[in-house]
């Protein structure tokens, strides 16, 4: 605002001193002209202060428009500054960085969680694992077979005319066994269809039948262990291992979410072998799926 008020009062400035210059001029030559003359010279110099006045206003007014631009803009750079604009941006970001955070936290929940479940598998194994060795480990009543815990999954040997310790059948199973013990159900998988293919008639086959469609449950292959859990059932319906073979089964149902399916398994297990060691892990499974609505 400073500037247009010196560069009008620089203008009027000089106006009046081209008026007076003027005015002088005409007062020094009076005498030269008359009064038509100097009329006329009057005229001209009012003619000329009014052209040079408009011009004036122009630029004033010209200068007025530039100032209110100006203004308007030095006021919405002072909105941004003072937060109108920004403060909204600080607000989204704000928004964005708690969703992060709650996103982080959910991740970070079902981090643990996964850790939970793994290691608890991992208890689970490992005191199955403790008992079947305490069971294998246990001196023999009258020269039966060692009883087989019946309520874990992981299979062992049974003595049912099975083949002399020092034959390759046998140090197959108990490899196959050893590795499912260890966890390497892949690699068991792969020994317990080896056996099978290499000793089909053999004394041990339901034993190897049951232990392979038990790593497919551990892998997660739960419709390939059901289905080889019912061969089992099929081939070797006298076999001791078939009332494991149908909690295994159960077991694949559930996971599969054949909620049905798996109460008339267990159903049809404790009524064909009530006398099974299986039969308390059955009826504790059974009750809770009635439990379910």
């Amino acid at each position: 605002m400073s500037m247009i008020k010196k560069l009008v009062i620089k203008k009027l400035t000089l106006l009046s001193l081209l008026l007076m210059s003027q005015l002088f001029a005409m007062n020094g030559h009076a005498a030269l002209f008359d009064d038509k003359e100097a009329r006329k010279k009057i005229l001209e110099v009012e003619a000329t202060m009014n052209s040079q006045n408009q011009a004036i206003q122009n630029d004033l007014a010209s200068l007025k428009k530039s100032q209110q631009t100006l203004e308007q803009r030095v006021i919405a750079i002072e909105a941004i500054t003072q937060g109108q604009v920004l403060g909204d941006m600080q607000n989204q970001i704000e928004i964005l960085t708690q969703e992060v955070a709650r996103l982080k936290g959910e991740l970070e929940v079902a981090h643990h969680n996964v850790e939970t479940t793994q290691q608890r598998q991992k208890d689970l194994y490992g005191d199955t694992d403790t008992r079947l060795r305490k069971l294998e480990e246990a001196p023999t009543a009258a020269g039966k077979a060692p009883v087989t815990d019946a309520t874990a999954t992981a299979p062992t040997i049974t003595a049912t005319v099975a083949p002399s310790n020092n034959t390759q059948e046998y140090q197959l199973l108990e490899l196959a066994n050893g590795l499912s013990k260890e966890v390497k159900y892949k690699d068991a998988f792969n020994a317990y269809d080896k056996f099978l293919k290499d000793y089909p008639n053999s004394a041990l086959a339901a034993e190897a039948m049951y232990g392979l469609g038990y790593t497919q449950f551990a892998l997660k292959n739960y419709k390939s262990a059901i289905a080889t859990q019912q061969k089992v059932l099929d081939l070797h319906p006298s076999s001791p291992k078939v009332p494991d073979a149908m909690l295994n089964m159960a077991n694949s149902q559930i996971q599969l979410g054949s909620v049905p399916s798996a109460k008339k398994t267990l159903r049809d297990l404790i009524d064909k072998f009530p006398n099974s060691e299986v039969i308390p892990a059955a009826q504790k499974r059974l009750k809770a799926l009635e439990a379910i609505r």
